[in-house]
């Protein structure tokens, strides 16, 4: 499927049930491989109007905000995305957001309520989605290299998170996991919701 059919898919998503906020989010990730920053910042802002807690597209928004050398919009999710993120203790994205907001100049917001991060004990299993502490899954959750990265570096709640956002995938899209092309359908939503980009897959694929 090339990106000019996954946008149109993923703008009927948007259109059959604009609260789906996953919709929302594979709808940005495709606008943005597409060159297309304003619509894909637009599209990330919508995802969070939708799901507060996605500190994620927050971030993903300001860095789309400054693709299109709009830094005051930038400015203004990302400040909010600071504050979400800290708030929930999604620790990944709020370094992320602050990386960003340091490149702007523009100063980290108090933020009333914050987790700290702390040092956690040895042997505490930390989501590479959240940046938070969680439990492993009890095995790969699929055969294959990708099977083997999600087991190493995505917790058992953020993989049931997962589950929950593919069955309005499956649903949605009315797929059929027999076909090839729906399986595949499947597999791009979920490595975007889990953050598996391109350059990681081809990492993930040579260690394989």
């Amino acid at each position: 499927m090339d990106i000019a059919q996954r946008i149109a898919q993923f703008e009927n998503m948007v259109q059959a049930d604009p609260t789906n906020d996953m919709a929302h989010y594979s709808l940005a990730g495709a606008y943005a491989q597409a060159g297309r920053h304003r619509d894909a910042a637009e599209s990330y802002v919508r995802c969070f109007r939708t799901n507060r807690d996605m500190s994620k597209a927050y971030q993903l928004a300001g860095a789309e905000f400054i693709q299109c050398n709009d830094t005051v919009s930038a400015a203004e999710v990302l400040k909010e995305g600071y504050t979400v993120a800290a708030q929930r203790g999604d620790f990944m994205p709020k370094k992320a957001i602050a990386d960003l907001l340091k490149q702007l100049n523009v100063p980290l917001p108090e933020v009333a309520g914050a987790k700290e991060e702390v040092a956690l004990p040895p042997g505490t299993f930390v989501c590479k989605k959240t940046g938070r502490p969680g439990h492993q899954l009890p095995r790969p959750p699929f055969k294959g290299p990708i099977g083997q990265w999600i087991y190493d570096n995505i917790s058992s709640e953020t993989w049931k998170d997962w589950i929950g956002q593919g069955t309005k995938v499956i649903n949605e899209l009315r797929l059929d996991l027999s076909r090839d092309e729906h399986a595949e359908t499947y597999d791009q939503h979920m490595r975007e919701y889990l953050g598996i980009d391109e350059a990681l897959l081809r990492e993930i694929g040579a260690k394989g």
